[in-house]
């Protein structure tokens, strides 16, 4: 195993829309998710963490490595059991640029729905767990919405104010470091979201 992992790149903003349909397929997003949060290891390892076959998990780690989302761990493994790695922290794109392209209303649909059912799981798998964790979780997790009244500019504003704070925060704290005593995979799920109505 790389005892040293280089250090992922922050992040790579899509626009082909190409390596997007690629990233939409529910697997590969959930290989890729893995190898970001627990760093580099192989297909074999991958297939047993996603209850998938090897064969299948390379197939896929290959089509994501043909877009440039993971890479091969130089030096490490054998041909028959190559280590694989994310090549960045997160992957972000502009729905304006999808909807442009032929095509786009439905990838970007299909990564919509990947995204709001990733939340989902993640809600509900904390929802689970919270009893298992130490006490003072129990202070340090939250659950949050506002409601503000926003045009799109000053909706673009706070979420980019929003993101360089996280970003400075993923700088210092990746999830992919080293566990230290204390310490837990944290989810921040952020959305900025327009609604005509609030649900009741």
């Amino acid at each position: 195993m790389p005892t040293q992992p280089e250090p992922l790149e922050p992040a790579v903003e899509v626009t082909d829309i190409r390596a997007l349909r690629a990233l939409s397929h529910p697997l590969r997003n959930r290989l890729l998710g893995h190898l970001r949060l627990h760093g580099p290891t192989t297909a074999s390892r991958l297939a047993r963490a996603v209850g998938e076959s090897s064969g299948s998990t390379s197939y896929h780690l290959r089509q994501l490595a043909g877009y440039g989302f993971v890479e091969e761990v130089e030096g490490q493994g054998t041909g028959r059991e190559r280590w694989w790695r994310a090549r960045h922290r997160m992957t972000s794109w502009r729905a304006a640029d999808l909807l442009a392209q032929e095509g786009g209303a439905e990838v970007q649909e299909e990564m919509t729905r990947l995204q709001i059912d990733q939340h989902a799981r993640v809600l509900d798998a904390w929802y689970e767990q919270r009893e298992q964790l130490d006490p003072a979780w129990t202070d340090a997790a939250s659950l949050n919405d506002y409601a503000l009244r926003l045009t799109p500019a000053q909706a673009r504003a706070l979420t980019a104010e929003l993101t360089a704070t996280l970003a400075r925060w993923l700088a210092a704290h990746p999830a992919s470091a080293r566990p230290v005593e204390g310490a837990e995979q944290v989810s921040v799920l952020l959305d900025v979201l327009p609604l005509h109505e609030w649900p009741s």
